[in-house]
């Protein structure tokens, strides 16, 4: 991957920068799979595309932290910023391709909203990233990691009423409880990564306060 014009102090900046916006491309395209759900198994196929680009960026980023001597943050932080932004997307991809595998037939109505939950939180862990450019005081995004933190919190809270209906609804079919909880499971972990990936910032900015 090329970046004509872009210093290589600029370049570790971009490639986060582009995890995370795979992360939100993946959220958006799950945002419209839950609204299409006769052709689930294209939008699969699609945020499987996204996680395959992302997968390519991560390894190019990884690359360019070992061969890089002086970085502009500390390595371990890189490290750890990289990988958590991979898994987010990696969430995804695992919840809708499984979504796919199960040949889910109905939509049940709270995946909407714990979706519309995910698509918030990575926007917002986009913005997050971006700010790591300017290295700003950790007044001047605070409202960001409240944010994230705001939204994981409403996130956990529609993930249990989920969890409640779907296990303890009347008569629930076992093999379909079974696989709505492993769609649910990983929407969790997709969010919870996202608030991971804050924290990473939280210390990276106070780091270099």
């Amino acid at each position: 991957m090329r970046f004509p014009g872009i210093s290589k102090k600029q370049i570790f900046y971009e490639l986060l920068e582009k995890q995370a916006r795979a992360a939100v491309d993946a959220a958006n395209e799950f945002q419209t799979l839950v609204n299409d759900f006769a052709n689930l198994a294209a939008h699969a196929v699609r945020i499987k595309e996204i996680e395959s680009e992302a997968d390519h960026i991560t390894h190019e980023l990884a690359n360019l932290i070992d061969a890089t001597f002086v970085t502009p943050l500390d390595k371990e932080d890189l490290h750890g910023l990289s990988s958590a932004l991979d898994d987010i997307t990696d969430c995804i991809e695992a919840c809708t391709g499984r979504m796919a595998l199960y040949e889910l037939k109905q939509l049940r109505a709270d995946l909407a909203g714990l979706v519309m939950l995910l698509v918030q939180i990575t926007e917002a862990t986009l913005k997050a990233v971006k700010t790591l450019r300017d290295k700003p005081c950790r007044d001047k995004v605070q409202d960001l990691f409240i944010r994230i933190h705001q939204i994981e919190n409403e996130h956990d809270a529609a993930f249990r009423k989920a969890l409640a209906s779907l296990l303890n609804a009347p008569d629930a079919d076992p093999i379909n409880v079974i696989k709505w909880k492993a769609v649910y499971d990983r929407i969790e972990v997709a969010v919870d990564k996202c608030e991971a990936v804050a924290h990473i910032i939280e210390s990276v900015v106070v780091k270099y306060a």
